[in-house]
């Protein structure tokens, strides 16, 4: 099983999907045939993007008749949001670091 968050960035990789689930965020569920109408691509196309979605765990299935509507699940987000978070703050602590460093004034590390 690979990482969550490498699952999260391989399915936001994709215009399409990044489409979809803004779509979804906005529209609360949709169906492939509603999402297919807003995209360049065909029903079977956003199907597959799904697919990939909800492999990531981005968005749920739910069957109401013949229809499967899907929804965006937004936790698998916040674990690739904390992600880039710590490597912010590792970046911010560096350049803090190089900052004093090559300020006027500034003394060497021993």
């Amino acid at each position: 099983m690979r990482d969550p968050v490498d699952a999260v960035f391989a399915a936001l990789a994709d215009p399409s999907r990044r489409f979809v689930l803004e779509t979804l965020a906005s529209q609360g569920t949709a169906t492939p045939t509603e999402l297919a109408a807003d995209l360049p691509v065909t029903r079977q196309a956003v199907t597959k993007h799904l697919a990939a979605l909800r492999s990531a765990g981005l968005v749920e299935a739910s069957r109401a008749g013949r229809e499967t509507r899907y929804a965006l699940t937004p936790a698998p987000l916040a674990s690739a949001v904390e992600w880039i978070e710590e490597v912010g703050a590792a970046w911010d602590e560096r350049l803090d670091a190089l900052k004093r460093l090559v300020e006027p004034g500034a003394k060497p590390p021993r």
